[in-house]
């Protein structure tokens, strides 16, 4: 019998855990949501963040605190367009051979690029295709002609390994060059925008050939050599969140120290949040956590300018002190947040830049 309360206290304390994880896992779905995921991501592979959404995302770190509106944040100013959200989606296409290719042809492949995760309510601003080598340049040919680069829309699925039709095929771009030192950049707002509205997304078919001089090609038999093992593509898209990106403009965080106040007195409290302590140091790039901060304290009668009330908490002070027990005194409560960038990869392994309202409290005032 002497097992028994053991047993019970065993019992109490197992049951109260699994409430507790309930809890804990109903509100991180909640927060999940919020910040546009349906699941915890569990990325397969840590891919490199490409170079462009770590200069975004250290610019808007290293912002003076009182120089920009929050307007701007609903606003990418390295591309000028409208946008908080930045993704780089990785090409899930595949090389398409022919057999035996014409002569000057160096590769042909279909790209691909799932845009299915973006939200509903996101609208896309920009799409931007990025063909980049890893080799730096190539050998600048005798006659002033190296590659010709083509890249088609595709409208017709053809199967891996077969020719893509002629007839599905829209040309979109024709550009030659000789010498590459930088990545070829190509403008696909206009495709990308038609795929989420209009059209089933069937990818963009690239063939990149050797430029012919008298009837010759003009890199020599070794021009296209290797050429597939060492391209790479990737399409970055801008959308903006309406619901993140609200209409009201508060400013970034003040330079300013809030005043000095007593203790007890409702003002912000220092609330570091460590991504690691809550196991999200497996999809958070950066940052690796970040000063939430909160609110707590009272509010007095009478109240003072130093605690930001509004009139309304004047007046349910005042009747407070008359009758304590019929009406509350005001709460303690955020009264000024800011934003900030969180770079991550989501649930398709592709790396995202958002930016997130609300996520500091600066200060706190009695309402």
């Amino acid at each position: 019998m002497w097992l028994l309360p053991s047993f019970q206290a065993s019992l109490a304390w197992a049951l109260l855990s699994a409430a507790l994880a309930t809890q804990l896992s109903l509100q991180e779905s909640l927060l999940l949501k919020s910040l546009g995921l349906s699941t915890k991501p569990s990325p397969k592979t840590h891919g490199p963040v490409p170079c462009v959404l770590w200069r975004i995302f250290q610019r808007r770190k290293t912002l003076p605190s009182t120089s920009k509106d929050l307007g701007d944040a609903c606003r990418v100013e390295e591309f000028n367009v409208p946008g908080n959200i930045i993704r780089v989606f990785a090409d899930q296409g595949h090389f398409i051979h022919n057999g035996q290719p014409p002569r000057l042809l160096c590769l042909r492949k279909r790209l691909y690029f799932n845009l299915s995760v973006l939200e509903e309510d996101e609208r896309l601003t920009m799409a931007q295709l990025e063909i980049k080598f890893s080799h730096n340049s190539y050998p600048s040919p005798s006659q002033g002609q190296g590659l010709e680069l083509r890249l088609y829309r595709s409208s017709r699925l053809a199967l891996q390994g077969t020719p893509a039709p002629e007839r599905g095929q829209k040309l979109l771009v024709e550009r030659s060059f000789v010498q590459l030192h930088k990545s070829l950049v190509f403008d696909l707002s206009g495709v990308a925008k038609d795929w989420r509205t209009h059209s089933r997304n069937l990818g963009l078919i690239l063939e990149i050939t050797e430029s012919s001089g008298d009837g010759a090609s003009a890199l020599g038999s070794g021009g296209c050599t290797s050429i597939n093992s060492f391209l790479d593509t990737s399409l970055l898209v801008v959308t903006l969140s309406q619901q993140q990106c609200r209409a009201s403009r508060r400013r970034r965080r003040s330079a300013e120290p809030p005043p000095v106040t007593p203790s007890s007195l409702c003002k912000p409290r220092r609330l570091y949040i460590s991504f690691s302590d809550v196991g999200w140091e497996n999809w958070i790039i950066a940052p690796q956590g970040y000063l939430a901060n909160y609110c707590l304290g009272e509010c007095p009668f009478p109240l003072t300018a130093e605690l930001n009330s509004t009139n309304h908490a004047i007046l349910q002070t005042m009747v407070h002190s008359l009758d304590p027990e019929g009406t509350p005194q005001p709460c303690c409560v955020p009264v000024r947040l800011s934003p900030i960038s969180i770079l991550y990869y989501d649930n398709s392994d592709n790396v995202v830049l958002r930016h997130y309202e609300d996520m500091v409290v600066d200060e706190c005032g009695c309402r």
